[in-house]
């Protein structure tokens, strides 16, 4: 994606969906779940059949039942387009095996999405990142860093503040955190899925540095995980930034 294209209007073009078509998973659930998930999904819904699922769904709350057996009939649930395989997935969650939320969920929000398909009569998709959304939003994980390295102020924490806020509220987005380390400052903030996500923070960049030049041109910006100070550390070095 380049810095004049945005999430919201490639996936409404592709799929020719409308404004209520999509679907957002809000809760942040771990990529690699996600990963196994949606290939576990590929290869055993394809093979299901709803009188068989149901004849066997509720094993799903049985004390002894092994972690695949549950994953399985989990998604086979989901892909049924039916109320109650809905109602046994969302009864499953309200006590799940512990390792297994993320998984029911996941199920629950596929099960949801076929439903609500069929009752509107309209395309829908689901999207799904590392780090969820917020009703229309998705949300991103970023990383502002001096300019060789060099110490944050008080000054300069509160100018990256002030611009982020205001940067994203043009844009009806959102900050929810911001942490500051030695050299580099983290936000966690949701933006709407039509802002052109690179043009809006390499914006609020700029606007920092009319401030005195202190942040490095280059950011980090992901919707997948949050990232450790280690983490980010090792990403600057690895690309010799300090």
């Amino acid at each position: 994606m380049n810095t004049h294209e945005n999430i919201y209007d490639l996936i409404t073009e592709y799929f020719a969906i409308g404004d209520n078509g999509i679907n957002i998973i809000e809760k942040q659930i771990n990529s690699d779940t996600q990963l196994e998930y949606f290939e576990f999904s590929r290869l055993h819904q394809e093979i299901c059949n709803q009188d068989e699922v149901f004849s066997y769904k509720d094993e799903i709350f049985e004390d002894n039942i092994s972690v695949d057996r549950q994953k399985k009939i989990l998604v086979q649930l989901a892909s049924i387009n039916n109320v109650e395989a809905y109602r046994t997935i969302e009864k499953y969650l309200l006590n799940p095996q512990s390792d297994l939320y993320e998984w029911a969920y996941l199920a629950l929000q596929e099960s949801r999405l076929l439903l609500e398909s069929k009752f509107l009569e309209e395309n829908k998709i689901l999207i799904s990142t590392g780090l969820g959304g917020k009703g229309s939003k998705l949300r991103y994980f970023i990383v502002f860093f001096t300019i060789n390295g060099s110490p944050i102020t008080k000054v300069q924490k509160k100018i990256i503040e002030n611009e982020v806020t205001y940067g994203l509220r043009k844009k009806c987005g959102e900050m929810e955190n911001i942490v500051f380390d030695s050299n580099f400052a983290c936000l966690l903030a949701v933006v709407p899925m039509q802002v052109t996500i690179q043009k809006l923070f390499n914006k609020i960049l700029s606007e920092c540095n009319q401030f005195g030049n202190f942040l490095f041109d280059d950011y980090i910006i992901t919707n997948m995980k949050i990232l450790s100070p280690e983490e980010i550390n090792e990403l600057l070095e690895h690309n010799n930034i300090i």
